[in-house]
C-alpha cells in the first residue's frame, strides 16, 4: 500500500514520550535535525519515508500503523459535520480542520458527537411536528456509537478472527459440508441440538438453554441457517473474549453494548465460515469474483461482501474496500469501510451511485468507474439481493449491495478487466451527499448544497432551479 504525504506529529509526540527522550535526544536515534522534529511533531513538515524507516528499525514499530485511515476518516466526519449551516458564520479552513483532527482529536470526537446528537434532535423535532419527547432524541446514537466502534478497529477484531479460524481448523470445517459439520460439533462438545422448527412464525432461530434446543426456521436459505449456527457458537465458544472487547469499548447507553455484542456474535460467525487465511488465498485466487466466492464457501453475497470488508489482518493485508447496502429510498441500512470512501451518516446516497440502477436489473453485477470531488477514482460493483424466508405469503424486502475499491487496486478485481482505467473520461462524477456535493452542474442533484449560497435567475433556467456559488 503506498503512503502519502503523513502529517503525524501527534503520534511522533506521543512515541518520544514513551520513551522518554528529549526532542534533541529523539532526533539524533533517527538521525535528523531537532528543528526538523519539532516541525514534524507541530505539523509544519510531512513524515519522509526515510524517517518512517528510521521509527521502524529504531522502535521496532509497524509503519502500516501511521497509515491507517483512523485520521482520515476523522477528517471526513469533520468535514461533513462543518459543512452543516450552523457552522457558517467562524466556519474554519481545511487546513485549520486537518490541524484540530492531528492536533486534538479529542476535540474533534466531541464535536461530531454534538452535533450528531444536533441532528439526531432536530430530525425528531421535525417528525412528530414539534412534538419533542426528550427521552427519546437520542435513540439513534447506539448505532451510531456501534458503527463508528468497528470503523475505529479497521472493521477487524484480530482476537476474535484468529479463534474463528483456529476453530474453522480444529472441526475441518473446509473438508466437509458446513451445516453437517457444525451441528455434530454443537452436539458432541456442547450438548446442543439443532432442529427445524415445526411451527411457521416470522422468527430465523430459537434457543432454548434449559433443553439445549436451537430450532432454526425450515424456509431460510442454507447460507442464513449456517451462519445462524455460527452464531450460536459464538455465544457458547467466545463469549468471555466478546465481553472483554465489550469492556473496553466504553459505549454511552446499555443499548449500544446489547447491539455491539450482537454485531460481534455476527463477526465471529463471518469469519468461522470463511477462515481468513483460506479466504484470503481463495479471493486472490478467483479476484474477488464475489458469486464465485459464496458458492465455494456455501454463503450470501451479502456475507462474502461483508467479509471482504474485515481483511484488514497486520502482515495480511487484503483489499481495503467500503461494502454498503441500501434500501430501495437509498438509504444505507448497513455500511462497513476499510477504505478511504465515506457516505454522510444523515443523508441518501447520491443519485448517479451505480447502486441505484440494481434495483432495475435482478441477477446482475453492475459495474462503475466514479471519482469523487476530492478527485480520488474508485470501481464500484453493486447488485440486487432479496433477503426473508421463502413462500407466496412472505415479505421479501430487496436492498442493493455496493462493493467499492479504490481504482489503485483494482486490477485485483475481475471486474475491472475491460475497463480503460487510464482514460479519466470513463468516470462518473458522484458525490457524498448532495448536501455536501460541491458539483455545481450535476442535473441528478436532488438538494442544493448547504454550503454554497444559491443564485436564483428568475429570467434564466436551467436544468435545476437555482445555481450556486461554488467558491
Amino acid at each position: 500500500m503506498t503512503i502519502g504525504k503523513l502529517y503525524i506529529g501527534r503520534k511522533i509526540r506521543d512515541l518520544r514520550e514513551q520513551h522518554k527522550s528529549t526532542q534533541a535526544q529523539f532526533a539524533e536515534r533517527i538521525g535528523i535535525s531537532t528543528s526538523y522534529l519539532n516541525q514534524i511533531e507541530n505539523n509544519q513538515r510531512s513524515v519522509s519515508a526515510a524517517v518512517l524507516l528510521a521509527l521502524a528499525e529504531k522502535f521496532q514499530i509497524d509503519i502500516s500503523s501511521f497509515s491507517s485511515n483512523e485520521d482520515g476518516r476523522l477528517l471526513s466526519a469533520l468535514t461533513d459535520t462543518l459543512t452543516d449551516p450552523v457552522f457558517k458564520i467562524g466556519q474554519p479552513s481545511f487546513q485549520e480542520m486537518r490541524l484540530i483532527m492531528q492536533n486534538a482529536p479529542g476535540f474533534a470526537h466531541a464535536l461530531i458527537s454534538c452535533h450528531q446528537a444536533y441532528r439526531l434532535a432536530t430530525e425528531q423535532l421535525a417528525s412528530t411536528d414539534g412534538k419533542l419527547e426528550t427521552g427519546k432524541i437520542l435513540e439513534l446514537l447506539p448505532y451510531n456509537e456501534v458503527q463508528d466502534f468497528f470503523y475505529s478497529m479497521d472493521n477487524y477484531i484480530h482476537k476474535l478472527d484468529k479463534a474463528a479460524e483456529s476453530l474453522a481448523a480444529t472441526v475441518n470445517l473446509a473438508d466437509d459440508d458446513s451445516y453437517t459439520v457444525l451441528t455434530r460439533y454443537l452436539e458432541q462438545k456442547h450438548d446442543v441440538i439443532v432442529r427445524r422448527a415445526t411451527e411457521d412464525n416470522d422468527l430465523i432461530y430459537c434457543y432454548d438453554p434449559s433443553s439445549g434446543v436451537l430450532l432454526l426456521n425450515p424456509y431460510v436459505s442454507p447460507p442464513t441457517r449456517n451462519f445462524q449456527i455460527a452464531v450460536q457458537l459464538a455465544r457458547l465458544e467466545v463469549r468471555e473474549f466478546i465481553e472483554e472487547i465489550i469492556a473496553s469499548a466504553n459505549f454511552k447507553s446499555n443499548e449500544a453494548y446489547e447491539i455491539c455484542r450482537i454485531g460481534l456474535y455476527n463477526y465471529f460467525a463471518g469469519a468461522l465460515l470463511m477462515p481468513y487465511q483460506i479466504f484470503l488465498q481463495t479471493v486472490k485466487h478467483l479476484r474477488h469474483d464475489i458469486e464465485l466466492l459464496a458458492v465455494r464457501f456455501n454463503v450470501s453475497l451479502e456475507q462474502v461482501c461483508h467479509r471482504l470488508s474485515t481483511l484488514q489482518r497486520p502482515g495480511l493485508l487484503g483489499v481495503p474496500v467500503f461494502f454498503a447496502r441500501v434500501d430501495q429510498a437509498g438509504n444505507i441500512t448497513k455500511r462497513y469501510s476499510a477504505a478511504k470512501l465515506q457516505f454522510g451518516r444523515f443523508s441518501r446516497t447520491c443519485p448517479v451511485w451505480n447502486v441505484h440502477q440494481a434495483f432495475a436489473v435482478p441477477g446482475q453485477i453492475i459495474r462503475q468507474l466514479a471519482e469523487t470531488p476530492d478527485g480520488t477514482q474508485y470501481l464500484c460493483l453493486a447488485t440486487k439481493i432479496t433477503k426473508g424466508k421463502g413462500g407466496f405469503r412472505s415479505e421479501r424486502p430487496c436492498y442493493a449491495l455496493a462493493l467499492v475499491c479504490e481504482i489503485a487496486d483494482a486490477q485485483h478485481f475481475v471486474y475491472a478487466d475491460g475497463f480503460d482505467l487510464a482514460d479519466r473520461t470513463s468516470f462518473t462524477p458522484i458525490g457524498i451527499s448532495c448536501h455536501i456535493c460541491p458539483r455545481a452542474k450535476c442535473t441528478n442533484r436532488t438538494l442544493p448544497p448547504l454550503k454554497y449560497r444559491l443564485v436564483i435567475d428568475h429570467d434564466r433556467r436551467g436544468m435545476l432551479p437555482y445555481a450556486f456559488e461554488s467558491d
